[in-house]
Parts: structure tokens; C-alpha cells; sequence
């Protein structure tokens, strides 16, 4: 991982801003984050940006690229429980409650702007609508971990990698991410296993179904949905969208 000294993308000229998936920020809150924000980090596939049990100074923001929560047990067998995208805060726990009670990990080389923790209380203070900004944040993935926990825990394995995908297709839509020739979710089966709490021997299996269905095309470590209604219809899922929301 890497550090930037000076931010590459100045928050006046963030790309996320421009999407109408977030809401606008007044003068005074812009110039407040810009304040707020330290740097950025730069990771690869596979770089750990926070770790179970860690101490973090850090607060970021997925500027681009994915990655994902997991939490793991001692002989290494992981459940992961929410992937993330740009826009979503990363390193809340840390913040509160003193340390990381999960980890996260990068699904894709990505960049992730850099707060510091230790100015929580201060936006909080100083600007509660950036203060309830963060609480709406933390609420909307308390709402998504209700939807993977229900998902695991009632849908077949068919059901739950249709949903899974679904999700993660419209997610990436909202922010222009599945455009161009054939966008794929760089995930790869034993990720799918890991969050859908299947061996990878099924998880193969239930792939090649939703495959023959015509609903995604596997890659090389990526899937392409081919069908995103399809595998909506499948999961036996409503389809909840995008609401505006707030950017930090």
C-alpha cells in the first residue's frame, strides 16, 4: 500500500460528486472535508486496508475500485459480510468503538481517501449535518447486513448467488461502474463461497446453473450479468434502488 502525501484528486474536483446518486455539498461542508482530508492510499488486489483487532488513525472513503468486510475464524475459514464500493465509508469501528472488529480487504486495486479518525468528534460538533451524514452512512449498511443475513439464512444456494449478484450489478450501475463492452464484478468463486456460506464445490455448481440460465457469464476471477432482471426475478428479490445519499 501507498500513501499520497498530497491528495491527487482535490475534493472540489471529485469525480463521486458528480453523480446523482450523492447528494451536493454546501460551500461551507466542502470546504470542511477538503480540511478533513489528509491524503489518499493506493492498494492492490488483495491488500488488507484494515485488520481485526487494529488500532486505525485512519478513516477512509473508497474513491474507486472495490473491496470487501470479512470476519474470520482462527483457523482461517472467513465469512464475508458486505462488499464495498466507491463512495462507502470505511473504518467507523475504529472510531467508536476503539478498534476493528471486522477486516477489509481490497477486491480490486482501488484508491481510498484518507481522514483522520481523531477529527470525528469535531464533525460531529461542527457540522452536525456531516455528523448525521456519517450516522445515515453506518445506517444504510446496518440495512444491507440485514438483507445479506436474511439471504444466507433463508434463500437456496441458487436464490442467494442470484441475489448476491444482483445487488452487487445494481450497486455498480447507480455509480456508472457497468458500463462499456462486457463490465464485470471482479469477484471471484471462492469470494462468492466465503459470502455465501457455501463450499467452493457448490458454489461451482450453482454458478454453472445461473450460467445456463443465460443470466451471467463467468470470467477468468470476474462475472458479467447478462440478464440483471433475471437474476432479480431469480433471487426472489423486490429490487430496491439507490437513494440519493451522502459522500464523505
Amino acid at each position: 500500500m501507498h500513501t499520497t502525501n498530497r491528495p491527487r484528486v482535490a475534493c472540489e474536483h471529485c469525480p463521486l460528486r458528480k453523480l446523482p446518486v450523492f447528494r451536493p455539498f454546501t460551500a461551507e461542508e466542502l470546504a470542511y472535508v477538503s480540511r478533513f482530508k489528509r491524503g489518499e492510499l493506493l492498494v492492490k488486489t488483495g491488500d488488507l486496508i484494515l485488520t481485526e483487532g487494529q488500532h486505525s488513525e485512519q478513516l477512509y472513503t473508497l474513491l474507486s475500485g472495490w473491496a470487501f468486510r470479512y470476519k474470520a475464524l482462527e483457523d482461517g475459514r472467513r465469512q464475508i459480510v458486505n462488499y464495498l464500493l466507491p463512495g462507502d465509508l470505511i473504518g467507523l469501528q475504529a472510531s467508536t468503538i476503539g478498534e476493528m472488529q471486522h477486516s477489509v480487504e481490497a477486491l480490486s486495486s482501488a484508491v481510498l481517501c484518507v481522514f483522520r479518525r481523531e477529527q470525528v468528534p469535531e464533525l460531529f460538533r461542527s457540522h452536525p449535518e456531516l455528523g448525521f451524514d456519517v450516522t445515515w452512512l453506518a445506517s444504510r449498511e446496518e440495512r444491507m447486513l440485514d438483507e445479506n443475513l436474511l439471504s444466507v439464512g433463508r434463500r437456496s444456494a441458487f436464490e442467494r448467488a442470484a441475489y448476491l449478484l444482483a445487488v452487487l450489478h445494481r450497486r455498480a450501475s447507480a455509480l456508472g461502474m457497468m458500463k462499456g463492452a462486457r463490465p464485470t464484478i471482479p469477484i471471484t468463486q471462492q469470494h462468492l463461497a466465503d459470502t455465501l456460506g457455501l463450499s467452493l464445490v457448490h458454489t461451482n455448481k450453482t454458478l454453472k446453473r445461473l450460467a445456463a440460465a443465460n443470466l451471467i457469464r463467468w470470467h477468468d476471477h470476474a462475472c458479467e450479468v447478462l440478464d440483471p432482471a433475471g437474476l432479480t426475478e431469480a433471487a426472489g428479490w423486490s429490487g430496491s434502488r439507490e437513494t440519493i445519499r451522502p459522500l464523505i
